[in-house]
C-alpha cells in the first residue's frame, strides 16, 4: 500500500445519532472523559468485508498496559464518533455516526457499516472528545455475480510478540493487497520473562504469568497490539480473522484443557478468552460470544473468482488422541464438528467459484515426521482426524469442486503440498493443493534446512516446502492460475531484516498440482 494515511483533512463532519445515543451535543460532551494521553494507542482496524458492508474497529486505551487490562479507561460508557469517506481527506463522507464504547467490552467499538458500494476503497476514522484516531483504509469485496479478473491477499499467523519484531507486517502493510487472512494464534498465553523475551522491553511482573483470566487476556492483547507494524497492517487492509489454540491455551480441544483445568475452571477461562478475542478484533455482531461459545466460521465470496470457507478447527473438535494409534482413524472423529462439517459440504456443493478455498488453522496434508521406517504424526493436526479429512476430500470429488485450495498456519513453517487421494501412494491423483504460512514471530529467528525440514521433505513426496523461517505468504489469483509467494525475513530478534522470496508456486486452473517458479530473489532490502 503506497498511500500515506494521516489525521489531516477537513474538520470532523456533523454526525447523526443513528439511534445509538442521544443527539444532543451537550449531553454527548458531558459524557466524555478527559484524556491526558492518546486514547487510540491500539490503532484502528477493519474486517469481515462483504460486497456492501464492513466492520470498523477501535478500542480506547490511553494507558494500554495498565495492569488491570482496562487500558486506563473509566468504568462507564464513552461515545465515540466515526466517519467513512471515499477519500483520505474526508471531503466525500459516505456515512458517519456515534457508537458507545462500553466498559463491559473494554471500551472496544465495532461499527458495521452497510449500504456500501462493492469492490470500493473507503477511508475511516474515529473521534472522542478532541482526540482523532489514525486513518484506516478498507475495501469491500465484489458481489457474488461480479466477473473478477484478479485478487491479491496475504496470509499471516502466529505472532508471539516476545519472540521478536513484527518485521513481516512492516512489508505487508506496504504491499498491494485486497485483504489479509489471519489464521490463528493472535496472542499466546505463556508467561513472558527473560527466558523468552527477545525484544528490548521493560515489562511489569503482570506479564510473567500464564494467562487465564479476562483481565490477563485483555492485557495480553494490549501488549501485542501496541506493535506499530501490526497496527499499520490492520489500518492498511481489511482482515478476515480466525483463531487457533493459543487465544485460549496450547492444544485445547473444544471443552478439554490439556493442562488439567477442571470443567468449571475451563468453562470460565474459555468464556474470558473468547470475550477478549471479540473485544480486540474487527468482528461482526454475529460473533459476540455467549459464554464459552463464539460463532466464527463464515463464507466470503469474491465475485465469481473465489469462495472462501473460513473454518474453526478448534472450538468443536473431538479431543486430541494420545499416540499414533488407531483412534485417529475412527469415523466418528471430527475436527470441525457435525454442524460445521455439513455447512462446509453444502457450500462446496453449491459453489460456482473458480477457486474454492478453505482458510483454516492446522495443516491438512499428511506429514510423516519419522525418518525411519516407522511413522509419526501430529495428533493435533488433520492427521489426528483422518476420517474427517477423507470426508472433505470426498466432498471435493463428489461435487466436482473446482480448484480446491487449503490455506493453513500453526506450524511456524512455510509449507506447500499436493493434496493426494492417497497420501501413501505418490502416484495417486492430486485432488487439491495446500499452502501453509509460517509465523510472524513465533519461534524466533528459525533455522534454514533444519532436521525437521529435511525429514519432512524426505518422507513426504507430496510436500514441497517446509521451511522454518519467519514471514508471510502472498497469493495472487486470476481465473487462469493461482500464484503463491513464500516471503521470509532472516531474523526477527532484532529489527530491520530484509524481505526475500523463498519460493513461488503456481497452480493452473483445473490441474490441482504445484509448479515451482524461479528460485528465490531479494525483493526488498531495508
Amino acid at each position: 500500500m503506497n498511500v500515506k494515511l494521516s489525521n489531516a483533512g477537513v474538520p470532523f463532519a456533523s454526525l447523526v445519532n443513528k439511534g445509538l445515543m442521544p443527539a444532543d451535543r451537550d449531553l454527548i460532551d458531558s459524557e466524555l472523559p478527559f484524556f491526558n494521553k492518546d486514547p487510540f494507542q491500539l490503532g484502528v482496524a477493519s474486517g469481515d468485508p462483504r460486497s456492501d458492508s464492513v466492520v470498523l474497529w477501535t478500542r480506547l486505551a490511553p494507558e494500554p498496559l495498565a495492569n488491570d487490562g482496562f487500558g486506563g479507561m473509566p468504568n462507564r460508557e464513552v461515545p465515540v464518533q466515526w466517519e467513512m469517506a471515499t477519500d483520505q481527506n474526508f471531503r466525500e463522507i459516505v456515512d458517519s455516526g456515534t457508537a458507545r464504547a462500553l466498559p463491559e467490552l473494554c471500551h472496544s467499538v465495532h461499527v458495521e457499516v452497510h449500504q456500501l458500494e462493492s469492490k470500493t476503497y473507503y477511508y475511516y476514522r474515529f473521534k472522542v472528545g478532541s482526540e482523532i484516531s489514525p486513518v484506516g483504509r478498507t475495501k469491500t469485496v465484489p458481489s457474488a455475480d461480479d466477473s473478477v479478473s484478479s485478487l491479491k491477499f496475504a496470509l499471516a499467523s502466529c505472532q508471539a510478540w516476545y519472540h521478536g519484531y513484527y518485521t513481516a507486517y512492516q512489508y505487508m502493510a506496504e504491499d498491494d493487497l485486497d485483504l489479509i487472512f489471519f489464521l490463528g494464534d493472535y496472542i499466546y498465553e505463556y508467561a513472558i520473562n527473560e527466558s523468552n523475551l527477545k525484544r528490548k522491553a521493560n515489562l511489569s511482573s503482570h506479564h510473567n504469568v500464564k494467562v487465564v483470566t479476562l483481565d490477563q487476556y485483555r492485557l495480553r492483547y494490549s501488549l501485542f497490539k501496541t506493535d506499530p507494524d501490526l497496527q499499520n497492517a490492520h489500518a492498511a487492509f481489511p482482515w478476515v480473522t480466525t483463531w487457533d489454540d493459543h487465544e485460549v491455551e496450547n492444544n485445547y480441544a473444544a471443552d478439554k484443557s490439556q493442562y488439567g483445568a477442571t470443567p468449571k475452571q475451563f468453562y470460565q477461562q474459555k468464556s474470558d478468552s473468547y470475550q477478549a478475542f471479540y473485544e480486540n478484533l474487527p468482528l461482526r455482531s454475529t460473533s459476540i460470544p455467549y459464554g464459552p461459545n463464539l460463532d466464527l466460521y463464515q463464507k466470503i465470496t469474491y465475485g465469481n473468482l473465489a469462495e472462501f470457507n473460513v473454518l474453526d478447527t478448534r472450538q468443536y473438535r473431538n479431543d486430541i488422541v494420545s499416540g499414533d494409534d488407531d483412534e485417529r482413524f475412527k469415523s466418528n472423529r471430527s475436527i470441525l464438528g457435525y454442524e460445521q462439517e455439513q455447512w462446509l459440504y453444502d457450500n462446496l456443493e453449491t459453489s460456482q467459484a473458480r477457486w474454492n478455498v478453505l482458510a483454516q488453522q492446522v495443516i491438512m496434508a499428511q506429514v510423516d515426521r519419522d525418518p525411519s521406517s516407522e511413522e509419526s504424526f501430529s495428533m493435533d493436526k488433520w492427521d489426528g482426524y483422518v476420517a474427517n479429512r477423507e470426508r472433505v476430500f470426498s466432498s471435493f470429488r463428489d461435487n466436482n469442486v473446482q480448484n480446491p485450495v487449503v490455506l493453513s498456519g500453526d506450524i511456524h513453517r512455510h509449507a506447500a503440498a499436493n493434496l493426494k487421494a492417497d497420501f501413501n501412494d505418490p502416484s495417486s491423483p492430486n485432488i487439491g493443493t495446500e499452502f501453509v504460512v509460517s509465523s510472524i514471530a513465533s519461534g524466533k529467528d528459525g533455522e534454514v534446512n533444519d532436521e525437521q525440514e529435511r525429514n519432512a521433505l524426505e518422507e513426504n513426496d507430496h510436500l514441497k516446502v517446509y521451511r522454518n523461517q519467519r514471514g508471510y505468504v502472498r497469493c495472487t489469483v486470476t481465473p487462469e492460475e493461482w500464484q503463491t509467494d513464500f516471503l521470509v525475513v532472516p531474523y526477527v530478534t532484532r529489527p530491520g531484516a530484509p524481505l526475500h522470496t523463498l519460493a513461488s508456486y503456481v497452480v493452473r486452473d483445473g490441474e490441482n498440482t504445484l509448479q515451482q517458479l524461479e528460485a528465490s530473489v531479494d525483493i526488498k532490502n531495508m
